[in-house]
């Protein structure tokens, strides 16, 4: 059986949340408008909290500022938590980034989280004037730092910052979560204490291998599942097409592991949660983190699926993970 004691935490064991990606296609504040009506519509209908994520130069689906637009999100959503998640270490001063979460935390006690990865598109370094090949090593250098700040912990010179300093105060923390296409990452995150977030596409086999090696080297944090899901007529040509623009930019060795586009779709809601409660529970994943967005989806369609997941996919979905 699922605990879901904690799933009202961000990235709670049995929490259901949903990824949020902007329209492109949409004037800037028509984005930041339709992110938040889609963050409070979520949490209204039953997710537990919404996430965003990062990449730069307009690249379809994405924000240069996701750390920003979840306290948009959040301040318009009347229950639930929202996570910038992943934003991209290496283009950050970790220490402002450290900062930016636990203020951001301070105004949303208990209702923020982070997750991090280290970037693959040249892009996003091109625009900060930054090099790709330095991500990775600066990435393991910064994870365990942002870990332990974030637990009020290892602060030096922050030690007077109000926000950290108040972590450790409180005796808690705010929930971190890293990107984990690997073995080494599952293990480095564990050693860090954070979680995991796994790519929507993979197998579950290559995901229990991962988990499986978060657990042994002693990871305690949270296991995100990711699957892209759609409930009634999908937008096939929508989905394909993403899949063939994540398939442009994901080295050749880690497609074998995908699961053909990587979308669950069907007009049985009963279906559906089947599947996914099967899958997390074949993952070793803790909790699961829904995807419904994909470039050519208009943003009334988005809205939509959003309300029918929370009338028929959610309610079925809890009964079954409930039952474990």
């Amino acid at each position: 059986m699922t605990n879901h004691d904690d799933a009202g935490a961000p990235f709670g064991a049995g929490s259901v949340s949903l990824r949020l990606y902007p329209h492109n296609e949409l004037a800037a504040t028509e984005i930041v408008d339709r992110l938040c009506t889609m963050a409070a519509t979520a949490a209204e209908v039953g997710f537990d909290g919404v996430m965003t994520s990062e990449h730069h130069g307009g690249f379809a689906g994405y924000l240069p500022n996701p750390l920003q637009v979840t306290g948009f999100q959040l301040s318009v959503m009347g229950r639930g938590w929202a996570a910038a998640a992943p934003v991209l270490l290496p283009l950050r001063p970790m220490a402002l980034l450290a900062e930016e979460v636990a203020w951001l935390d301070a105004r949303f006690p208990g209702r923020v989280g982070v997750g991090v990865g280290p970037g693959s598109l040249e892009l996003d370094f091109e625009v900060m004037d930054a090099q790709l090949d330095d991500a990775v090593p600066r990435f393991k250098a910064d994870l365990p730092r942002l870990s332990a700040m974030l637990r009020g912990e290892e602060l030096g010179q922050l030690e007077g910052d109000r926000a950290l300093g108040g972590l450790a105060a409180a005796g808690r923390s705010v929930p971190v979560i890293s990107t984990a296409m690997s073995p080494a990452a599952a293990r480095r995150a564990a050693a860090c204490g954070v979680g995991v977030i796994y790519d929507g596409a993979s197998v579950v086999e290559r995901l229990r291998r991962l988990s499986d090696e978060h657990v042994a080297a002693g990871g305690t944090g949270a296991r995100v599942l990711v699957r892209r899901v759609w409930l009634g007529e999908p937008p096939t040509e929508a989905f394909q097409a993403q899949a063939e623009v994540y398939r442009g930019y994901t080295p050749a060795e880690r497609q074998e592991h995908w699961r053909g586009s990587g979308w669950l779709t069907g007009d049985d809601p009963d279906a559906i949660a089947g599947e996914l409660a099967e899958v997390l529970a074949g993952s070793g994943a803790t909790c699961l983190n829904l995807r419904i967005h994909a470039p050519g989806v208009d943003p009334d369609r988005a809205q939509e699926q959003i309300e029918v997941l929370g009338r028929e996919l959610l309610p079925v979905l809890r009964r079954r993970l409930a039952d474990g």
